[in-house]
C-alpha cells in the first residue's frame, strides 16, 4: 500500500476535478440559499457542515417556507439517507485495522462523486486518499455557495442552469471508465439508469421521496450483483 502523503497528493489530483464541478454547481445552491434569507457566510457554514446537495435544497426550501427545526432535521435525513448505504460499502474498502477515528473522518463528506473515487480505488482504501479528495472538494462546494450567494443571482439563469449540469457530467465521468473494463459493471449501470427512470415514473411509488427510492433500488441491485456476480479478495484469488 502506498505511503500517507503519496496517497493525499493523489486523492487532491483525483478530487480537483469533483471540486470544480462543485464549486460551479453550488452557484445554485447559493441562490436558493439567498432566497431563503441567508447570508453568504452563514450558507458557506450550511454547506461546509452538509455537503450534499438534495439535503441542502431541502434545507433551504423547508427554512424558506418557516418550517421548523425538527422539520428540517427529519427531511434532511430522508434526503441523505443514501449516504448511510455508501457509507456501509465504503467501511469494507478499508483494511480490518483500520482506527474509528479515520472511518468517521472518511465517512464525514460521503458523496457520490467523492463515494465513486474511493470506491474505485485499487485494492483496500488507505483513508488518506480520501482526505485529499475531501480537502479540495468540501472547499470547493462551501466556496460555490458563498459566490452563489454574493453574485449568483447577478449571472444569467441561463448561465446557472449550464452550471447546474456539470455535476452529472463529472459524475459520468467517474463510472463510465470502470464501465468500459467490465462488461458487468457495464450492465449494472445501464439498468441503474433504466430501473431509476422507471421507478421514477411509477404511480404506485409517487408518494416516496427520491431518496427513499434510490436506497431502494441500489439495495436490491447492489445485492443482486453480489449474489450473482462475487468478487474475490486478492487472497482468494491467489490462492486460486
Amino acid at each position: 500500500m502506498e505511503n500517507n502523503r503519496v496517497c493525499f497528493r493523489r486523492g487532491i489530483r483525483d478530487g480537483m476535478p469533483i471540486a470544480l464541478g462543485y464549486f460551479a454547481v453550488a452557484f445554485t445552491l447559493g441562490i436558493a440559499a439567498r432566497n431563503a434569507g441567508f447570508s453568504a457566510v452563514q450558507a458557506m457554514v450550511e454547506s461546509l457542515t452538509n455537503n450534499a446537495s438534495a439535503g441542502e435544497y431541502a434545507v433551504f426550501s423547508l427554512v424558506a417556507a418557516g418550517a421548523g427545526y425538527m422539520e428540517v432535521a427529519v427531511m434532511t435525513l430522508v434526503a441523505n439517507a443514501r449516504y448511510l448505504l455508501m457509507s456501509c460499502s465504503l467501511s469494507q474498502k478499508l483494511a480490518p485495522e483500520t482506527p474509528l477515528r479515520h472511518r468517521m473522518l472518511v465517512a464525514f463528506d460521503v458523496t457520490d462523486e467523492i463515494f465513486g473515487i474511493s470506491i474505485a480505488y485499487p485494492g483496500q482504501l488507505n483513508p488518506w486518499y480520501t482526505y485529499g479528495a475531501i480537502a479540495v472538494a468540501i472547499p470547493g462546494w462551501g466556496l460555490g455557495t458563498f459566490f452563489g450567494v454574493a453574485v449568483g443571482n447577478v449571472l444569467p439563469p441561463q448561465l446557472v442552469s449550464a452550471l447546474s449540469v456539470g455535476l452529472y457530467g463529472m459524475f459520468l465521468a467517474i463510472i463510465v471508465p470502470p464501465a468500459r473494463k467490465s462488461r458487468v459493471v457495464l450492465a449494472l449501470v445501464l439498468l441503474s439508469f433504466a430501473a431509476s427512470f422507471l421507478v421514477s415514473r411509477w404511480t404506485l411509488l409517487a408518494g416516496i421521496s427520491s431518496g427513499i427510492k434510490t436506497i431502494l433500488l441500489t439495495v436490491v441491485i447492489s445485492l443482486a450483483a453480489a449474489i450473482l456476480f462475487p468478487v474475490k479478495n486478492p487472497g482468494e484469488e491467489e490462492q486460486t
